[in-house]
């Protein structure tokens, strides 16, 4: 399995959330060894600002993203891919 997560770092969704949401992201990775399986990569802006913060895994984009949904869409897209 490889899968990528793709995190807007622009300025207005680092400063929505997504300076956390990369800290979640890489310890959900971390706690279930997946760090090696993923390719975590930055994006500098979506043009998506006011949706933001916005994430995308496997090309499926996520917009309005907390820590709490974001957790449920790890947990979701990781345990559907690994079954």
């Amino acid at each position: 399995m490889t899968a990528t997560i793709k995190v807007c770092m622009g300025s207005s969704c680092f400063a929505r959330g997504n300076n956390k949401n990369l800290q979640l992201i890489q310890q959900f990775l971390e706690s279930r060894g997946l760090d090696g399986e993923v390719e975590l990569t930055g994006l500098r802006c979506c043009d998506k600002c006011s949706k933001g913060p916005n994430i995308s895994i496997d090309g499926t984009e996520y917009n309005n993203v907390d820590q709490g949904t974001l957790l449920d869409i790890l947990e979701k897209h990781f345990k559907a891919s690994q079954e």
